[in-house]
């Protein structure tokens, strides 16, 4: 008879949960370069490209290069190609402040929380510009681990970087791929969709019951 999973004592969020992205603040400008909506996205985010990105491989000035090259033959030339990536990368997205008061409330409830990503070596900028830097326990970055989730090492690191074992961690993210992933890795996993999900959250990561 297996035993029962412990309750989690710590909570990893997801950092694309966190941030959000409206496409129609960057599809302006593609289309004033005459490309459909989300081409930039598309091609910044090609597996091979992104990978050396969030493994630490080329910095995000690279990443950003590599792109506009990409581009440039649609766009009328690698000048106008750059301007494009620029204004496109200029949008950083937006804090979805609800789940930031959970968090807050989660960390002064005695739970600990870190904050994951697969990101670029610049998350720290990220972070200070949306205020988020006294916000969690632990940052645990893709880009300086060499490692992204959600493999077995990035999301066992992230455990260890709040001190609590994988069976005791729950991971909310917004990917249906990271939460299987994170399953598989001996952790609990879900997969975060708006409010609603806190009335969950918070029976899943409150003290069990003395005996």
């Amino acid at each position: 008879m297996s035993r029962p999973r412990p309750r989690p004592s710590a909570l990893l969020v997801s950092f694309g949960a966190l941030r959000r992205y409206d496409p129609d603040v960057t599809a302006a400008a593609e289309e004033r370069h005459g490309l459909p909506p989300g081409t930039v996205r598309a091609i910044a985010l090609e597996w091979p490209r992104l990978q050396a990105l969030i493994t630490g491989r080329v910095t995000r000035a690279e990443w950003l290069t590599g792109v506009a090259e990409a581009l440039a033959d649609r766009v009328g030339g690698l000048n106008d190609a750059r301007s494009l990536v620029v204004e496109w990368d200029s949008y950083r997205g937006a804090v979805d402040h609800t789940l930031l008061s959970f968090v807050r409330e989660t960390r002064q409830s005695g739970v600990p929380v870190a904050l994951v990503a697969n990101a670029a070596d610049d998350l720290e900028l990220d972070l200070t510009q949306f205020g988020l830097t006294e916000d969690f326990d632990a940052v645990v970055n893709s880009a300086v681990l060499g490692a992204y989730s959600p493999s077995k090492e990035f999301l066992h690191a992230a455990c260890a970087a709040v001190a609590t074992p994988p069976d005791r961690c729950l991971l909310l993210d917004e990917e249906d791929r990271h939460v299987r992933g994170a399953r598989v890795a001996g952790l609990s996993a879900f997969r975060y969709s708006g409010p609603d999900d806190f009335g969950y959250l918070r029976a899943a990561l409150a003290p069990a019951p003395a005996s």
